[in-house]
């Protein structure tokens, strides 16, 4: 990711203001200069010893000789920005990369760059440049950390001019700016298989037929290319004309991620709070699901899937899911609590049609919020839920049980309903908790003797 900005900063009389701007560039020892000049002069008047006045007059003209050095002084150069990389998951390092070319035809004085960054990012940084001749180039680099996921805006860029002696120094700023994208931590997932398959179908894909929809059973036109081993003739005999017979093509499995993001179903706060585990966990099934061939789709309780997916809700084709994960991954970077008390949105959404594998994270249920995710089940071919009892996450070590067992509670109730439902601790490992989701599905389906409904993870 590449931006730049030309900035032409010198002190021209075209600014406005440009010889208050000059003077108010002034530094502490310019001041201490001029305030030393002045006092001499006045006493030189006082006293009536005129040596004084020519010391007086020395010490005053000095900064504003510098000042006028700089108001005078043309400086064209250009700077650019770069990221590397733009996207970077919260605790890992980005480096940006800095450069200033000099476009004029004179050289620079001293130069000390400066960039603006938000303080979660780190202290600012600055940088001090040589003398750059012209049509020279200094490049410089730093790097930035968050472990809060976000958007950072860098920028604008600093340039600020200062004199041989330090008596002034003035400030100019480019006007682009980049941003730095810190999306939540994605962990490697094992390639379980959730929900069984369908069967005859393999790697739980669905079929369906070439062009055309499950209820468009007549055979289509002949179209130049198509093998003539499936034209269907005798059809061709009632129309006139050749008809070919369509041909069933894979059609790819869909996924539903489910993210609770409701303000009062989490407590705490932070990298280490039970919402943003949650956020890490949607994140790290997104792209799973994509690497194993899914459509996938991303969706809040309030019912919002991410803007500019396909029209039916899902990720487009496999060219397209590089794509589709950077799309998702920067709707999560910026997820927040919502205003929400329920569920019923994200219910209604998913009982339009058959989503294929549900997977959910929820924070705390309490019976009527249980009961909307129960029916949740209903529309999916397999479901697997994530709780996270966010009280225990923020409270010290006790003995009370209350948390607990109505979290156990909300367990029973979902699991009865077709969940396979697991409860998360602290600090649990995702990949563990998804092998176990595994287990458990798989012992429930060896137990009821039924087959999996849904696809394959």
């Amino acid at each position: 990711m590449t931006s730049g900005g030309t900035g032409h900063p010198d002190t021209g009389h075209s600014e406005k203001g440009g010889v208050r701007t000059a003077l108010a560039g002034l530094t502490t020892r310019g001041r201490s200069f001029l305030a030393a000049g002045i006092a001499a002069a006045i006493c030189s008047y006082v006293l009536g010893q005129s040596d004084l006045l020519r010391v007086g007059l020395l010490l005053a003209a000095l900064p504003l000789i510098c000042t006028l050095f700089l108001y005078r002084t043309r400086y064209r150069v250009a700077g650019s920005r770069r990221l590397s990389p733009a996207r970077v998951p919260a605790g890992s390092e980005a480096r940006v990369h800095l450069r200033m070319d000099n476009v004029s035809r004179l050289p620079t004085g001293l130069l000390m760059l400066q960039d603006r960054v938000p303080y979660v990012l780190g202290p600012r940084p600055r940088f001090v440049l040589d003398r750059v001749e012209p049509g020279g180039r200094r490049e410089v680099s730093y790097r930035v950390r968050s472990d809060l996921r976000g958007r950072y805006p860098l920028g604008p860029l600093q340039l600020r001019l200062t004199d041989p002696f330090g008596m002034c120094e003035l400030t100019r700023s480019f006007s682009s700016y980049d941003t730095l994208t810190v999306i939540p931590r994605v962990e490697a997932l094992p390639p379980v298989r959730l929900s069984g398959e369908s069967k005859g179908y393999g790697d739980g894909r669905q079929r369906s037929l070439a062009l055309a929809g499950e209820d468009d059973v007549i055979p289509r036109g002949y179209r130049y290319g198509d093998d003539l081993r499936r034209v269907h003739w005798r059809l061709t005999a009632r129309y006139g004309e050749l008809m070919v017979r369509r041909e069933e093509q894979p059609q790819r499995a869909r996924c539903t991620v489910l993210l609770d993001t409701r303000g009062l179903a989490f407590q705490g706060a932070g990298p280490d709070s039970a919402f943003e585990w949650a956020v890490s966990g949607t994140a790290s099934v997104l792209v799973h699901m994509l690497e194993r061939g899914f459509s996938v789709r991303l969706l809040t309780d309030t019912g919002n899937s991410v803007p500019g997916e396909g029209a039916d809700g899902f990720a487009g084709a496999s060219q397209e899911s590089a794509d589709a994960a950077g799309l998702m991954m920067d709707t999560l970077a910026v997820v927040d609590h919502s205003d929400g008390a329920g569920l019923s949105r994200a219910y209604d959404v998913l009982r339009g049609g058959n989503e294929g594998l549900l997977v959910a994270f929820f924070g705390d249920l309490d019976e009527e919020q249980a009961a909307v995710v129960a029916r949740m089940r209903q529309r999916s071919g397999g479901a697997v839920a994530f709780l996270l009892d966010s009280s225990a996450w923020v409270r010290e070590l006790s003995d009370v049980p209350g948390p607990l067992d109505r979290s156990e509670e909300q367990l029973r109730m979902l699991r009865e309903a077709g969940w396979t439902a697991l409860k998360v601790p602290r600090a649990a490992s995702l990949p563990e908790l998804w092998r176990q989701a595994d287990r458990e599905r798989t012992g429930l389906a060896a137990t009821s003797g039924t087959n999996g409904e849904g696809a394959g993870s």
